[in-house]
């Protein structure tokens, strides 16, 4: 972590304390500004990479081999838009790893050039994570130079100047401009994704910055999906007469994104139509129910969380993305919490007790990560069927 760089660096991430990491740059040629977070998972790089809720945040792998199995067309969660509306850099232990995958259409640093996302490789991410652990997620530059020519001092002070996650709507940014139905299910092998059936429900999920396997999760239980952006107005997703409304994912603050989204979910709830919220939308939900959120010290990114449902008392391992957390404490009545962390005892779910409206800080559509709560999907489609 000297400020000295050894000879044959192409890569380094700048601290805003002015703490440098230096290594082999990977990807894309240039800088990029953000909060670095570490992800424990194992597998899905590239869907962590192209998952929105990164957006403006710099991510360390904490698993030492990356890259195993390239990168294909199918596996972005990203709806739309490129590095600049999810993770804007990538940390490495090892250089990546050549792909050897029948899936694979492309090697991990050739789609990060090609998508404008600046990856670090040779860096003692475990040393790395323990900070991050001890001190919180720091604010940070990562850069990539072929020549090996680093301004340090400027790095050091754009990341110091930058204002963080706190107080930032991102999620306008992440949204879908207009809606579209989306029509693809769950993969599965040898077919891949599946083709939707006739539809028993018409769903309306609001785009925060969703990823494609909620969609597909929704598909798959016999939903026909209308996404709409995030600023649309409670009348105008009622209009469509639907028979639930899903809140999705996404980056940022929730009390920023909130400002404009708290008063149409209160409308949503307030119609008795099933609402269902995954991690934003959860946020948001939180919010728009009377409780209030709070920025993480390190925050949750992996696929090995286990979580309890305290509704059946079955703990999950399940996949975790999020910076911000529900206060638990300030949850009013009729408010009960349905999902605890077992990590640190966070909020991780919530229901109304008078209401088809509930939620869960966690990603049940996985996409990396295991697939034990899918049930909530089904969990969400037993509501609709209750409510007609």
């Amino acid at each position: 972590m000297s400020r000295d760089l050894l000879p044959g660096v192409t890569g380094v991430l700048v601290l805003a304390d002015g703490t440098v990491l230096q290594g082999a740059g990977v990807g894309a040629v240039g800088e990029a500004v953000g909060e670095v977070c570490f992800n424990t998972a194992m597998t899905g790089y590239q869907e962590i990479l192209t998952d929105p809720s990164y957006m403006a945040q710099i991510v360390a792998f904490t698993f030492p081999h990356v890259g195993n199995v390239g990168t294909n067309i199918e596996d972005r969660e990203q709806m739309s838009g490129s590095a600049e509306t999810a993770a804007r850099g990538a940390i490495f232990r090892d250089l990546p790893t050549p792909p050897a995958n029948w899936r694979s259409d492309s090697d991990l640093a050739s789609w990060m050039a090609r998508r404008s996302v600046i990856g670090l490789a040779g860096v003692d991410t475990r040393a790395l994570t323990r900070a991050i652990r001890e001190k919180g997620m720091p604010h940070a530059v990562i850069a990539h130079n072929p020549d090996g020519k680093f301004d340090l001092d400027a790095l050091a002070a754009k990341a110091a100047a930058w204002s963080g996650l706190e107080g930032l709507d991102l999620a306008k940014d992440a949204s879908c401009l207009q809606p579209f139905v989306y029509d693809e299910g769950l993969w599965s092998w040898p077919e891949g994704y599946a083709k939707p059936g006739t539809p028993k429900y018409e769903v309306v999920v609001v785009d925060y910055g969703v990823k494609r396997n909620i969609l597909r999760a929704l598909t798959s239980v016999g939903a026909r999906v209308t996404v709409v952006p995030a600023s649309t107005s409670a009348e105008a997703i009622l209009a469509r007469n639907p028979d639930g409304v899903l809140l999705s994912n996404g980056p940022g603050d929730p009390a920023a994104t909130g400002e404009y989204a708290v008063p149409e979910i209160q409308k949503l709830v307030a119609s008795g139509k099933p609402v269902f919220g995954i991690c934003l939308g959860h946020q948001m939900l939180a919010r728009a129910l009377g409780a209030a959120t709070v920025k993480m010290d390190q925050g949750h990114h992996g696929a090995n969380h286990p979580v309890k449902d305290l509704t059946t008392g079955k703990v999950e391992i399940v996949s975790m993305n999020h910076g911000f957390t529900v206060d638990r404490d300030s949850l009013p009545e009729p408010v009960m919490e349905t999902h605890v962390s077992l990590f640190d005892g966070t909020n991780a779910g919530l229901a109304l007790k008078d209401r088809p409206v509930f939620s869960v800080q966690h990603h049940p559509e996985a996409s990396p990560g295991p697939t034990d709560s899918l049930y909530l999907f089904e969990r969400f489609a037993g509501l609709m069927d209750a409510a007609k």
